[in-house]
């Protein structure tokens, strides 16, 4: 029997070959250029991130400018400091496909929950803004790997053997073309 006549086959391919998710929350320490009386806001903007599989786990590294708005002066100004966070998550993989042939891989990484500001509070000494900050990472990693298929012995159908049966182009022409019930724009 040749290796033709196999049963099955096998394919490399690239496939996800780990998986992990982390949520977060950290709390980062703002020093504003006034004595702040009072929070009136705060938001998060300029998300940036990348990543990559160090070990058993990947890790995310980003940043992301927290703005606070304030009044200070016994509550007669307001002003708004910016500052830039940077961070560095690491998002552990609860799926590992130990098969994976090289060490080639891709990580593709989504920020489930962008950061988010969940409180700003002034310190107890009354000089610094503190920032609670919410985030989720979801992550694949992208590896080659070897699949076993089963071959079918009596190949494959194509699709110039497909039977249309007894079917015209008069028949395709009473199709309704609002079928899903969508209006069509003028």
């Amino acid at each position: 029997m040749s290796f033709f006549d196999q049963e099955y086959r096998e394919i490399f391919t690239k496939a996800v070959c780990g998986k992990g998710k982390k949520f977060t929350q950290s709390t980062h320490l703002i020093s504003p250029p006034h004595r702040p009386s009072s929070i009136l806001g705060c938001w998060v903007i300029n998300h940036v991130y990348h990543a990559k599989k160090k070990g058993d786990h990947v890790e995310v590294h980003g940043h992301f400018d927290a703005n606070v708005w304030f009044s200070y002066n016994d509550n007669t100004k307001t002003d708004v400091v910016t500052e830039r966070i940077n961070y560095c998550d690491h998002v552990p993989l609860y799926i590992k496909d130990e098969n994976c042939i090289d060490d080639d891989l891709e990580v593709f990484a989504k920020a489930t929950q962008q950061p988010n500001c969940l409180e700003a509070n002034i310190t107890s000494n009354g000089q610094k803004i503190s920032v609670e900050v919410e985030r989720e990472f979801f992550v694949d990693v992208i590896g080659e790997t070897k699949l076993c298929v089963r071959v079918n012995p009596k190949g494959c159908k194509h699709d110039d053997d497909f039977d249309f049966g007894d079917l015209s182009d008069d028949d395709f022409s009473e199709i309704d073309p609002d079928f899903l019930g969508r209006k069509e724009e003028e």
